[in-house]
C-alpha cells in the first residue's frame, strides 16, 4: 500500500522540471530541427524556418525598442500575409498581446476594438489603409501604425510612420524572447461578431493557445510536415489556432490574400497543399466551380470545416473529389474549434449520404478539452442522450478563455455554474455525440414546435437548383413564427417559390415546410457565416407591410 503523500514530501517544482506552455516554444523547436525547410509562401517569396524564426525575432525587438512590454496589446489589420503570421510569434514574444481585426469591420467597429483594447501599436495591410485611416481618424488613442509592404497587395497611400520590412530592420533577429512566467499569461485578444451592439473582446491564453494548437494535430491525424493552404482567416479565432499548429509540425504555410476558389485550386495543385480550414461557404464555393479548375486535383486534400453543419450534397460531393471532410465546432472563447466528428472505421460501409448526414454532426470533445456536454441550462444537469432532447452546448477546461475584456458581468454570465456556456442548441445521441439544433436565438417556434433552422436548411440544399440557403424565422399572427427561407440559386438554374416549397413538402414534415421563398444573394461576415440577424430583420419587415 502506497503511503498518502508520499510522493509529495521533498519533491520541489524546479526550472528543470516546470516550463510554462506557450506556443512559442513551437517556432524556436522548427528552427532548430529543420532550419532549411519551406516555412512560408507567398507568390514568389519563400522563407525557410530560419528565415521565419529570425524575422519573428526581429519584429519582437523592433516593439520592444519602441517600448512595447508585456500587457501591451498590438493589433494587426491584414488579410493572410507573412506578416500577419509573424505576428503571432513576434508579438507575444515580447509578452505583449496579440489583436487580430476582422478586416471586413467598418471604420467605427475598429476605432472601438483599438480603443477598448488600447491598442498601442497598428500594423495594417495597403489593402485596408483606407478603412484603417477613417478608423484611427475616429480613435481616441495615438498609437504607432506600420505600413505592411506585400508585393501582392495593390499599391496605397502609406499611412503609418514606417513600413514592415524597414521595421523588422530596426530589430535584433538573435533577440531572445521574454520568458513566459505563466502559461496563464494573455497571448491573444479577438472581438466576436457583435451582432448587437459592440462585440466583446475575448482573452486567451498562452497554455490555452498550445494545447488546442496540440488538439488540432490529434483531432485531425496529422503528421509532420503537412503543406497548409491559408483559406480561413488569421483574425478568426487566431486562424483557429493553425499558425501554432502548423509550425509545430515543422510545415508549410501557403499564404492567400482572399478567398478565390480558382487560386485555391491553382495552388493546391503547384504547391502539393495536404491540408486546409473554412466555413462550409467555402467548401460550397469550390464544390460550384467550373469542372475546367477542378480537373486535375490530386486526391487526399484533407478540409476542415466548422461553423453550421454542412450541407449533407457538399460532403458527399467534396469526397467524391477526393477531400476529406473533417467537421469540427468550437467557438472564440474555446480557441475556435475543439470538438470534432471523430470518424469510426465501421462507418466506411455505410452509403455516402449515411456517412455524409454523420460528419454533419459536430461530435465529440477533442482530447485537450477536459469537459463537453449538453445541459439544462436552467438545472446545469446533462439532457438524456436520445437524440432528441434539446439542451445547451457547454464547455470547461484549459481550452476555455480567461474572460471577456473588461465585460466582468459578460465573464461571469458565460461561465456561470463551473462551464462556459455555448448559446448553442444540440441534442446528444446515445453514443455521445452532440448535434447542434440551432443557436439559441435562431430556434422557430411555430404553433408550440421548435423547428431547427439548420435541419430545414439540409432539405433546402438538397435541392438540385439551390447553391446557398438560410432559415429564419418570420413573425405569423397565427402561428407563432413560421420559418422564412432565404435562397441563392445555382448559375444557370432557375426555381420558382411554389416549386421549392412542394419539394419541401415531399421532405420534411408539413410544419417545418418554409411558408415563405426569398431568393436573393445571402449576407456574409468575412469568415463567411451567413448573417442571420440581417435576414431576421427582413423576414420582420416583411411580416410588417
Amino acid at each position: 500500500m502506497i503511503q498518502p503523500g508520499i510522493y509529495d514530501n521533498d519533491l520541489d517544482q524546479t526550472s528543470a522540471n516546470h516550463e510554462p506552455l506557450s506556443p512559442l516554444s513551437f517556432l524556436r523547436r522548427a528552427a532548430e530541427v529543420y532550419p532549411d525547410r519551406v516555412a512560408v509562401v507567398h507568390g514568389s517569396v519563400r522563407y525557410s524556418y530560419r528565415e521565419l524564426y529570425a524575422r519573428c525575432r526581429r519584429l519582437a525587438s523592433a516593439l520592444e525598442k519602441r517600448g512595447i512590454v508585456s500587457g501591451d496589446t498590438v493589433a494587426v489589420l491584414a488579410p493572410n500575409i507573412p506578416a500577419h503570421l509573424e505576428a503571432h510569434f513576434g508579438v507575444p514574444m515580447t509578452g505583449a498581446v496579440l489583436n487580430a481585426i476582422n478586416t471586413r469591420l467598418d471604420a467605427s467597429a475598429i476605432a472601438f476594438i483599438l480603443d477598448h483594447g488600447e491598442a498601442k501599436v497598428l500594423m495594417v495591410d495597403p489593402e485596408l489603409s483606407g478603412v484603417a485611416k477613417a478608423a484611427l481618424e475616429e480613435c481616441g488613442r495615438d498609437m504607432l501604425v506600420i505600413d505592411i509592404d506585400d508585393a501582392l497587395a495593390p499599391k496605397e497611400e502609406p499611412i503609418g510612420e514606417i513600413a514592415y520590412e524597414a521595421f523588422l530592420e530596426s530589430g535584433d533577429p538573435e533577440y531572445l524572447s521574454s520568458e513566459v512566467k505563466d502559461e496563464w499569461q494573455a497571448i491573444a485578444l479577438c472581438y466576436t461578431s457583435g451582432t448587437t451592439g459592440n462585440p466583446k473582446g475575448v482573452v486567451t491564453h498562452h497554455r490555452g493557445a498550445y494545447l488546442n494548437a496540440i488538439g488540432n494535430m490529434m483531432a485531425w491525424g496529422m503528421t509532420p510536415a503537412p503543406v497548409y493552404l491559408w483559406t480561413l482567416p488569421m483574425f478568426h479565432c487566431n486562424g483557429w489556432c493553425f499558425p501554432w499548429t502548423i509550425t509545430a509540425l515543422c510545415g508549410t504555410h501557403v499564404c492567400l490574400r482572399k478567398v478565390d476558389p480558382i487560386a485555391i485550386y491553382d495552388l493546391m495543385k503547384s504547391e502539393g497543399v495536404t491540408h486546409f480550414c473554412g466555413a462550409p461557404t467555402v467548401l460550397n464555393m469550390l464544390v460550384n466551380t467550373p469542372e475546367e479548375h477542378r480537373a486535375g486535383l490530386p486526391t487526399g486534400i484533407k478540409a476542415m470545416t466548422a461553423g453550421a453543419a454542412p450541407p449533407a450534397a457538399v460532403i458527399a460531393t467534396m469526397e467524391g473529389m477526393g477531400i476529406g471532410i473533417t467537421h469540427t465546432y468550437g467557438l472564440t472563447e474555446v480557441y475556435g474549434p475543439c470538438v470534432v466528428c471523430a470518424w469510426h472505421d465501421e462507418w466506411d460501409e455505410l452509403p455516402a449520404d449515411e456517412q455524409a448526414a454523420l460528419k454533419a454532426r459536430q461530435g465529440v470533445r477533442y482530447p485537450v478539452v477536459e469537459g463537453l456536454d449538453v445541459m439544462d441550462p436552467d438545472y446545469m444537469a446533462p439532457v438524456p442522450a436520445d437524440g432528441e432532447t434539446i439542451g445547451e452546448i457547454m464547455f470547461r477546461g484549459n481550452v476555455v478563455m480567461k474572460g471577456y475584456l473588461k465585460n466582468p458581468k459578460a465573464t461571469q454570465e458565460s461561465l456561470d455554474g463551473g462551464w462556459f456556456h455555448s448559446g448553442d442548441l444540440a441534442v446528444k445521441h446515445p453514443d455521445g455525440y452532440v448535434e447542434i439544433r440551432d443557436r439559441s436565438k435562431d430556434i422557430i417556434i411555430s404553433g408550440g414546435e421548435n423547428i431547427s433552422t439548420i435541419e430545414v436548411e439540409g432539405f433546402l440544399y438538397k435541392h438540385p437548383a439551390v447553391l446557398e440557403a438560410a432559415v429564419v424565422a418570420r413573425p405569423d399572427d397565427h402561428w407563432g413564427e413560421t420559418p422564412c427561407a432565404f435562397v441563392t440559386l445555382k448559375t444557370g438554374q432557375s426555381a420558382t417559390e411554389d416549386e421549392i416549397i412542394a419539394f419541401c413538402r415531399d421532405n420534411m414534415a408539413k410544419f417545418k415546410v418554409p411558408k415563405t421563398i426569398i431568393f436573393d444573394d445571402l449576407p456574409k461576415t468575412s469568415t463567411g457565416k451567413i448573417q442571420k440577424f440581417v435576414l431576421r430583420e427582413r423576414a420582420r419587415a416583411l411580416s410588417a407591410n
